[in-house]
């Protein structure tokens, strides 16, 4: 603002002393400023100096460590049913576990194949409730079906998609499963499948923590600070879960590619 207000401020003395000047020579009246060329008469330059903000300020911002939110239990008590949240997501990362041991072995076992869930006419059954396991040698594992033999496509199905690479062989009411050899394929299928599970997990946490919330902010009685204070506790708890999902994810994903 000063430069803006100073600058015509000189530029209209220079004019005037260059007219004088002018007016001095025609006259042959010398004027000191006579001998002085108007070149030598400079406007002060101004330069604008931007501040631009330093990578290492950016990288100081995006390096913060979130706030760490205290979890006051008995507060949470006072509005939702804590215990029976807690529970949930708390369930959830065991089931996680479960399946990681049943679904995510470098050797599939007919241990494995026994708890395989199988869903037939939008019911869930377990394989071993439907078929007889047994190992036909130390390559192949057998699945009889003469028990429930129209449930033999909703099986195959289910065995496919296991995420256990198994590619099933039918022999009438018989299936035949090869065990795959452990080869490097088979590890990078079974870390994905890891990830594809851990996935389903912890949006499971995430509906229990988003559905609490949303009951929470229709209640009428409770103040704009209250639904606040519990919707920032209710989120960290789904992020404790989902921080110890994570963990378990990095442990059998090294265990899967052989790295631990």
């Amino acid at each position: 603002m000063y430069t803006k207000t100073l600058s015509p401020i000189i530029r209209s003395v220079f004019m005037r002393q260059l007219r004088c000047t002018q007016l001095n020579y025609c006259r042959g009246v010398p004027h000191p400023q006579s001998l002085v060329s108007p070149a030598a008469l400079t406007l002060p330059t101004t330069h604008q100096v931007r501040n631009y903000a330093k990578s290492k300020d950016k990288k100081k911002e995006k390096g913060k460590k979130p706030v760490k939110v205290e979890i006051n239990e008995a507060q949470l008590r006072d509005i939702i049913n804590f215990d029976a949240i807690n529970g949930q997501m708390q369930k959830t990362v065991e089931h996680m576990k479960d399946d990681f041991l049943k679904h995510l072995s470098l050797r599939s076992t007919s241990g494995a194949i026994d708890t395989l869930r199988v869903n037939v006419d939008g019911t869930e059954h377990e394989l071993q409730e439907l078929a007889q396991i047994s190992r036909k040698n130390p390559k192949t594992i057998m699945v009889n079906m003469i028990g429930f033999p129209q449930t033999i496509p909703a099986v195959l199905e289910a065995i496919t998609k296991s995420g256990m690479n198994l590619n099933p062989q039918q022999d009438g009411t018989t299936l035949f499963i090869p065990i795959p050899k452990v080869t490097k394929e088979h590890r990078e299928n079974l870390s994905k499948n890891a990830k594809t599970l851990f996935i389903k997990h912890r949006d499971a946490i995430k509906d229990v923590q988003n559905n609490t919330i949303k009951k929470v902010k229709k209640q009428t009685d409770i103040s704009k600070d209250d639904v606040f204070a519990i919707q920032t506790q209710v989120t960290a708890l789904a992020d404790k879960y989902v921080a110890e999902a994570e963990k378990l994810l990095a442990v059998k994903q090294k265990e899967l590619l052989g790295e631990s």
